[in-house]
């Protein structure tokens, strides 16, 4: 089967009903727990971000006793992604094949599915859905903060249980632990999906495109310097070049590609060419294709001010808690706000390194080390602009509205590509 497979049959001006959703992709099959070997066999691992083998974390529910739960995390917390989003409004029966499926795999009574309280979510199609199979009983739709944190499936599961949507330490995992103090699979909606096509077709069928280390499709949102915003179905290993085409092409030259969000990293303009969009290829920049967020940052960007805005919202994100980001990320906001103003102390970039340094893997949760990765990644890729700015201060392009965004992005449409 070709591509797509998650978008197939989808209409851009509503969901598909269960009618038209079984006409496309067929009747659900009972697994039950063999689907856990099924998923192993795949090579799946989340498209949230992290990259986890799905497996993993499905068979350590299952062997744990007493009442299970599934927690659908559909917050969608990165700004610049809308993949969940979209498939949630076009497909949102192929989402809930899923939970179920790995619901009853797990051995879960329950199916909790949070979901950002914002008017533009599609609510209406997931609670439509959920009236077309009568499956209101088991599945529970929870409405939760549109903020950064709300991603962070130890913070959602807090929050969930009453508590203030902040991470918690870990262990115990959420796996072991979590909603309600049951153990709960954790998993967000494109992960779902692929797990209800992969209980139709089996793991040979998923891994039949993809790479060997990186299996199956994923979806993208590409933004940014490109004449046509979107979401995307993409093959894994797609040469990042051909996406960029997929999506009209270049606006203007292109400086760099920030692939995986705001704790990814940036591929250089001279780098693009040999670039391929799976986690073995994106490795050598010092990242991976995290939950799928492409963006072009053309020439006429300033990149410091995107690296600027984007540390100091997320220093903003922080859930004050932990020393690294009380202190340490609103330090790292400050000293590039000097540095884009031409007012850094000397010893600038030592600082950079030191406070960096100081941030990584001391948090409660992965927000430092994601602002360290995608701001030392920055640094590398534009060390000439930053000097001239350490030399001259602001550019022209600082009165440009910046690339990067921080509300909710919201692409209304869908795309497949090679």
């Amino acid at each position: 089967m070709s591509l797509p497979r998650l978008l197939a049959g989808v209409r851009r001006e509503r969901p598909l009903s269960l009618a038209e959703h079984e006409q496309v992709h067929g009747p659900m099959p009972r697994v039950g727990p063999d689907l856990i070997e099924l998923i192993a066999d795949s090579g799946l691992r989340g498209r949230g971000g992290a990259g986890f083998p799905t497996a993993v974390k499905m068979r350590t529910v299952a062997r744990n006793r007493g009442p299970r739960s599934v927690l659908v995390n559909a917050a969608e917390s990165e700004p610049m992604s809308a993949k969940d989003r979209a498939l949630l409004r076009m497909a949102p029966q192929l989402v809930l094949d899923g939970a179920l499926a790995a619901a009853d795999a797990v051995g879960a009574r329950s199916v909790v599915i949070a979901v950002p309280r914002d008017p533009a979510y599609p609510l209406a199609a997931l609670e439509q859905a959920l009236a077309e199979r009568a499956a209101g009983r088991r599945v529970k739709l929870v409405g939760v903060p549109w903020a950064h944190l709300a991603g962070e499936e130890s913070a959602l599961i807090n929050y969930l249980n009453g508590g203030p949507l902040k991470p918690t330490l870990v262990p115990p995992l959420p796996a072991e632990r979590g909603l309600a103090r049951r153990p709960t699979l954790v998993q967000n909606p494109e992960t779902l999906a692929h797990i209800a096509l992969i209980a139709r077709h089996g793991p040979g069928w998923f891994h039949s495109i993809g790479t060997a280390s990186h299996t199956g499709s994923a979806l993208v949102t590409v933004s940014g310097a490109v004449r046509d915003h979107g979401v995307r179905e993409i093959a894994c290993g797609a040469p990042l070049p051909a996406v960029l085409d997929s999506a009209g092409g270049p606006l203007e030259p292109i400086r760099a590609v920030l692939v995986g969000g705001y704790h990814g990293v940036w591929v250089a303009a001279e780098d693009i060419d040999s670039t391929t969009l799976d986690d073995e290829s994106l490795a050598r920049h010092g990242g991976g294709l995290g939950a799928g967020v492409i963006v072009a940052l053309g020439r006429s960007a300033c990149p410091l001010q995107e690296l600027a805005g984007t540390i100091a919202w997320m220093a903003s994100e922080n859930a004050g808690q932990c020393g690294p980001c009380i202190h340490g990320l609103p330090a790292l906001a400050e000293l590039l706000s000097l540095l884009a103003a031409g007012q850094a102390p000397r010893d600038v970039s030592q600082r950079l390194d030191r406070y960096s340094r100081n941030l990584i893997g001391r948090g409660a949760c992965q927000l430092p080390d994601g602002a360290v990765r995608f701001l030392g990644s920055g640094l590398d890729v534009f060390a000439p602009e930053i000097a001239q700015h350490d030399l001259r201060g602001r550019c022209s392009a600082c009165l440009r509205p910046p690339t990067l965004r921080f509300g909710v992005h919201g692409h209304a449409h869908s795309r497949t590509a090679a």
